[in-house]
């Protein structure tokens, strides 16, 4: 009986059906981008601005494509997916297989996880090409902050996995979850622009601290620990409620 925690051709699968998904294809790999492409587009965008700190707008929104990507895919696609397996009993099937659905579990994670990465990759190179965004300053911090956020939007996706019996369940919670997400990212008002007090609390959210730790290193400052600490602790607890109320049937 297989014991690995990523059975190869599970993840094998998985990339290949993902592949005939263009919608998620679409939602994770290419919006982010075309967002930071219109809003590049927007000549008030390329200019400076004090309340940026100095930087231009497009400065700021791209650590909010970044983050949108790992938002999409950990909150929206990937619970519907685990939760479309439940509910036509395929993970109740792929336990009496040499493959557990653990398996599954892991490629599914690694499969958004990854796409995720892409994304963000993907973001930070137009925003470089196109308008002149300078490259983080401080890319080991960066690169820390990234991957904190990803674990953190995979485990939140996990939880509403666990919680939702039905895709339609699943859609409606990620839905719930998803926007307020998107405003703690910074998507209608970046981090940097908020007041004070809304920044502070919008620091203790999980997206938003990530937004924040991001922007730190993009300036050449390593993340506050404070804000890694955030990610940490969301994605420990998130982890852990999903562990608690996930079911296979």
């Amino acid at each position: 009986m297989s014991t690995a925690l990523v059975h190869p051709a599970v993840l094998k699968s998985e990339i290949r059906l993902f592949r005939r998904e263009p919608g998620s294809l679409f939602w994770i790999l290419g919006f982010p981008t075309l967002l930071l492409v219109i809003l590049g587009s927007i000549p008030a965008f390329r200019e400076t601005d004090p309340d940026f700190g100095g930087l231009r707008p497009i400065d700021g929104y791209v650590p909010v494509g970044v983050l949108l990507g790992l938002i999409v895919g950990g909150i929206q696609a990937m619970p519907q997916t685990l939760t479309g397996y439940r509910e036509r009993g395929i993970l109740r099937r792929m336990s009496t297989t040499p493959v557990r659905p653990p398996a599954l579990l892991s490629a599914q994670m690694l499969l958004f996880g990854g796409a995720a990465l892409a994304s963000a990759l993907l973001a930070l190179v137009v925003g470089r090409l196109a308008f002149d965004v300078r490259l983080p300053e401080q890319p080991f911090g960066y690169a820390l902050a990234l991957l904190l956020a990803v674990l953190v939007a995979l485990a939140l996706g996990a939880v509403i996995s666990a919680l939702s019996g039905t895709t339609k369940i699943a859609g409606a919670i990620g839905s719930a979850v998803f926007f307020p997400a998107m405003f703690c990212a910074g998507v209608w008002m970046p981090v940097q622009t908020m007041p004070d007090a809304l920044a502070r609390a919008v620091g203790f959210t999980p997206f938003g601290a990530a937004a924040e730790a991001l922007n730190q290193a993009a300036a050449g400052n390593w993340p506050g620990w404070d804000h890694l600490g955030v990610l940490v602790a969301w994605t420990v607890l998130l982890t852990a409620g999903a562990a608690r109320w996930f079911r296979w049937e």
